[in-house]
């Protein structure tokens, strides 16, 4: 019984103060790596202690003094010096201080900002987010953009080495910085969203749980930038995407968006989606989000209208082609060329992707035996749908794809 609320108190920690606690000791020492093991050094102090001894009547303020303790402990034995003022450290002597909980900008949405400091690699933005902050580790970080797991993690430690070595404050960016740093810290919430919905662990705390922190990020960057039509824009493709979540798995079987059952959809999340998406139209400035939600919405508006405008949706993904080209930007063209007809030009967007970046990519197969169906090679459909299985681990979504196997 005790061992059974443990494992509930320290998820739900997990998932409320991991980030925050990151963000806090960070801004007390200048070390992001220090204060992510001090932070992870004190999860897995609690995981053997909360089991034996109980949970303590509050879990975050005991994290909070196992990792200050450990961070001071490390700090000590390198006897090494730390580029914060003496007034934030000062906070690292108080057991019970609550510097960046109440009263300041969300800690972990500060932190974001801080990890696209324009002195760290472009590249490496929304990965150090992703690990940092919302506490992904570097393999699931790796399949998301396309690199293997130990280059991934070379590049996170070299990342959070730079910003110690150059004396990167933790502060609320100003107005100006934020919006330079914005596209950084948007990508990183779509990513994390990404990361937690698979298909097969809909019922996974820990995916709902970053799942949830991703759209509770979203709606935050709207309150904190509201003149960005950005915001909007992620907010409102998160939400589409989240409303449609229901349909996704029927009596254990994957069905695919163009398939499912619209009136098993949330037609609320439905109407908050669109909401965010005529708020960020408004604003007047097009952007990448923008451009994936109206396709979002699109697909969407099929419970209302029962067919999908397809040529509405090629034409929108030409235009995020111009300003985002991407892998996922291309396959998702190439689906909906597919879709009226226009194989060739499908063909040739996919034929122009760098193998290196579409070996592995599964989706890219899944299109690639569409297009092959729709031009009656069997053949290539199989080898297509072949290699999208191999890539596929989520059991209903391969099993699904064995269904659509040519014999």
């Amino acid at each position: 019984m005790i061992q059974h609320a443990a494992d509930e108190a320290l998820e739900r920690a997990h998932r409320v103060s991991f980030g925050r606690l990151v963000g806090w000791l960070f801004r007390v020492t200048g070390d992001l790596q220090l204060a992510e093991d001090s932070v992870a050094t004190a999860f897995a102090t609690a995981l053997s202690t909360w089991r034996t001894s109980g949970v303590p009547d509050s879990p975050e303020a005991w994290l909070r003094v196992v990792a200050r303790n450990h961070a001071r402990s490390v700090l000590k034995r390198d006897n090494r010096m730390i580029a914060v003022p003496p007034e934030d450290f000062a906070e690292l002597a108080q057991p019970t201080a609550t510097g960046g909980v109440d009263g300041h900008i969300d800690d972990r949405l500060a932190l974001m900002f801080v990890c696209a400091h324009p002195a760290i690699d472009r590249r490496m933005h929304a990965p150090l987010m992703l690990q940092a902050v919302l506490g992904v580790d570097a393999a699931r970080i790796a399949t998301v953009f396309l690199v293997p797991a130990a280059t991934m993690g070379q590049r996170l430690s070299r990342a959070k080495t730079k910003i110690r070595h150059a004396g990167t404050r933790f502060r609320r960016p100003e107005t100006d910085e934020s919006a330079s740093r914005l596209n950084s810290v948007l990508q990183a919430v779509y990513a994390a969203y990404g990361l937690a919905d698979p298909i097969a662990d809909l019922a996974d705390d820990r995916n709902a749980a970053l799942r949830e922190e991703s759209l509770r990020l979203a709606r935050l960057l709207t309150e904190l930038l509201p003149t960005e039509p950005e915001t909007w824009g992620l907010n409102a493709l998160l939400l589409h995407t989240e409303s449609r979540r229901p349909a996704r798995v029927v009596n254990g079987r994957f069905i695919p968006l163009m398939d499912q059952d619209t009136t098993l959809w949330t037609p609320a999340i439905r109407d908050r989606a669109d909401d965010s998406l005529r708020h960020a139209s408004a604003l007047g400035r097009s952007g990448r989000f923008q451009l994936e939600a109206a396709i979002s919405a699109i697909h969407s508006s099929r419970a209302r209208n029962s067919s999908t405008d397809w040529e509405s949706i090629a034409l929108l993904y030409r235009g995020l082609l111009r300003i985002a080209p991407t892998v996922g930007a291309t396959v998702g063209a190439a689906s909906a060329l597919i879709e009226i007809g226009q194989t060739r030009e499908a063909s040739e967007l996919l034929s122009a992707l760098p193998q290196e970046f579409v070996r592995d990519h599964q989706p890219y197969w899944v299109c690639r035996a569409r297009l092959a169906r729709a031009v009656g090679d069997s053949s290539g459909e199989r080898t297509a749908l072949d290699n999208a299985i191999g890539l596929t681990s989520d059991p209903v979504v391969r099993a699904y794809l064995l269904r659509q196997r040519p014999g």
